[in-house]
């Protein structure tokens, strides 16, 4: 419905775009005046601006369907740096103008050069974030968990998050990401949810992928948990259509995949590992609204579990914090805010969550957030990172 309401916005804000390129390249050569010029232009920008509503409603072709969905994220992200700077320039513009008395800002030579400056702006970002995003970084981060461990002084744990397997990450992704997750030779590897993004059709050669994963290397093994968009729902420029019926929101497929591919999901579950440590899956708190109605609380979760041991949590979205490490907690990994993804969304994040991005100490109790692996939406990464975090953690040890 979002999505429905939001379109005449969207509709506008694009013909002042094209009117704004129309004006700049008409005051560079009058050549691009020419209307026959013109209505070419303007039918492939419609192609482009609407490869996001025409993928969501074309389903076959399949090859049709995947080349108009990446159209559209890729066009989402060089959209949004087109419209910052054309709108930050018509602001000052307005302001020189008005204010200042600056008639100098209307000539021709300061128009021609200040659209360059924009387009080699958009340019560069566009294909700086485009690479970012595919780039997996590796972030570390040391804990020390005042509970011992029989025969161990420290364990490493990888924590991913946000792989969005769909059109904007396959196989050639998940290869990157499991050959950093093996450089560092982890003693268990977390996944916090979002492993698919809304629809398991687009995952690509989905065989091969589950294969590539199955590669991870770890002593313990790998565990997980669901993600808010570990669902089968409609999804159109990241607004969801909700079905009135939950058990439509389940793909056997997602299931069969991540069992295939050696993750052992948690849903509001307990695994105690070797005896020596409990690894907590959480019910992501969206996904469970939907489906199940609910989630069982931190203390409900957590309340029979000998508190000697380390208790790992892994939960999508960094919530409840305080109730996590009132309940015993050691170690909350966590994701789903990709680190706000794209400037501004970055800044954004940090108002909207308490520990958006990175580790934040509560109490005993250690949250370690991700910005992810993969991408959601626009095809790209600016002010974020695409990374693997490891986690060193040092237990106590016995005198």
């Amino acid at each position: 419905m979002a999505a429905i309401l939001l379109s005449p916005l969207y509709i506008a804000v694009n013909i002042y775009v094209i009117w704004r390129i129309f004006l700049w390249m008409g005051t560079c050569n009058p050549i691009f005046q020419n209307p026959v010029f013109q209505i070419g232009f303007i039918a492939v920008y419609v192609i482009f601006a609407t490869s996001i509503l025409t993928g969501f409603l074309i389903k076959r072709p399949e090859k049709l369907r995947r080349i108009l969905k990446n159209m559209g994220n890729y066009f989402l992200g060089i959209f949004l740096y087109a419209l910052m700077p054309v709108c930050l320039l018509e602001i000052l513009g307005i302001i020189a103008r008005t204010w200042l008395r600056w008639d100098w800002v209307t000539d021709t030579r300061t128009l021609v050069i200040s659209g360059i400056l924009c387009l080699l702006l958009v340019i560069g970002l566009s294909i700086y974030g485009i690479y970012n995003a595919k780039k997996i970084r590796v972030t570390s981060y040391h804990t020390k968990i005042d509970k011992e461990i029989p025969g161990r002084e420290s364990m490493k744990i990888v924590l991913i998050a946000d792989l969005h397997l769909g059109y904007n990450s396959g196989e050639k992704q998940a290869r990157k990401i499991v050959e950093q997750i093996n450089r560092q030779k982890p003693d268990l590897v977390c996944i916090a949810g979002d492993l698919f993004d809304n629809e398991f059709e687009a995952v690509k050669n989905p065989k091969k992928v589950e294969k590539v994963l199955r590669d991870i290397k770890a002593k313990y093994g790998v565990y997980g948990c669901w993600g808010n968009h570990d669902v089968n729902e409609p999804i159109l420029s990241g607004f969801t259509f909700d079905s009135s019926n939950s058990e439509n929101l389940l793909d056997k497929r997602m299931d069969q995949f991540v069992n295939d591919a050696g993750i052992k999901i948690l849903n509001d579950e307990i695994q105690l590992i070797d005896g020596k440590f409990y690894v907590v899956g959480r019910k992501d708190v969206a996904r469970a609204k939907k489906i199940e109605g609910g989630r069982k609380t931190p203390q409900e979760l957590l309340e029979s579990l000998d508190q000697t041991k380390p208790i790992f949590v892994i939960d999508h979205q960094p919530k409840e914090l305080q109730e996590l490490a009132d309940a015993g907690t050691d170690l909350d990994l966590c994701g789903h805010t990709h680190g706000g993804q794209i400037f501004p969304g970055n800044f954004a994040v940090d108002m909207g969550w308490e520990n958006a991005c990175g580790c934040l100490k509560k109490g005993k109790m250690y949250n370690i957030v991700t910005s992810g692996a993969g991408i959601w939406g626009p095809n790209m990464r600016i002010g974020s990172k695409s990374e693997i975090c490891v986690i060193h953690v040092d237990f106590k040890t016995g005198q």
